[in-house]
């Protein structure tokens, strides 16, 4: 079967976006060239041109997919307000084991969004506010302390999220679920001793 000169058009911008998040990935920001990106897409500069104004919009393109996708996973993640309290440890555990497959299934987009980004400030600011809104509604309905600061809350799962991925997840020395399971064992459970 002939491709049309549109599969190829999105076929080589693809091929172009996944080799410029490993390049960005290995080599960070400032040190990764157009001329390593299209050299390990097998592509020319003028082809590189043609889909991507600069570094810069390649660079942005990444970091928004990855921006949105955890903004999907985030939002998704609230509890129903009408969800039995028997509930809530088996769907947190899920929705956060998700948000760990998202990050393992895509190391080089996470390993730009979360450490490499010279925005990533502003990306972990993002994460901190929306689990925090959601927390804020899941505890107004009854699921969690009401004397919890859940700006607080959202500080520590979110560093526990980017340090687990850094130091466990991305070297695949533990499992999205594995992970999901501790953190959430641990934020509801405590490590009292019964």
């Amino acid at each position: 079967m002939i491709k049309s000169s549109k599969e190829k058009g999105k076929a080589s911008k693809a091929r172009l976006l996944t080799l410029a998040a490993s390049e960005f990935s290995r080599r960070g920001y400032h040190d990764t060239k157009i001329s390593d990106i299209v050299a390990a897409a097998g592509l020319t500069q003028p082809a590189f041109y043609l889909y991507f104004s600069s570094k810069e919009a390649i660079f942005i393109e990444l970091t928004q997919a990855f921006h949105n996708r955890m903004r999907t996973l985030i939002e998704n993640s609230l509890l129903d307000s009408a969800m039995e309290q028997e509930n809530v440890f088996e769907h947190i555990k899920t929705k956060l084991k998700m948000f760990f497959e998202f990050l393992a299934m895509e190391p080089d987009l996470t390993r730009i969004g979360l450490f490499v980004n010279p925005n990533r400030a502003q990306i972990r600011a993002d994460m901190v506010r929306m689990v925090r809104d959601n927390l804020v509604k899941e505890q107004q309905s009854g699921y969690f302390r009401s004397d919890l600061d859940m700006e607080f809350v959202a500080e520590c799962l979110v560093s526990m999220i980017e340090q687990l991925t850094e130091t466990r997840l991305l070297p695949g020395l533990s499992s999205a679920g594995h992970l999901a399971t501790q953190i959430v064992d641990l934020l509801l459970n405590g490590m009292i001793a019964e």
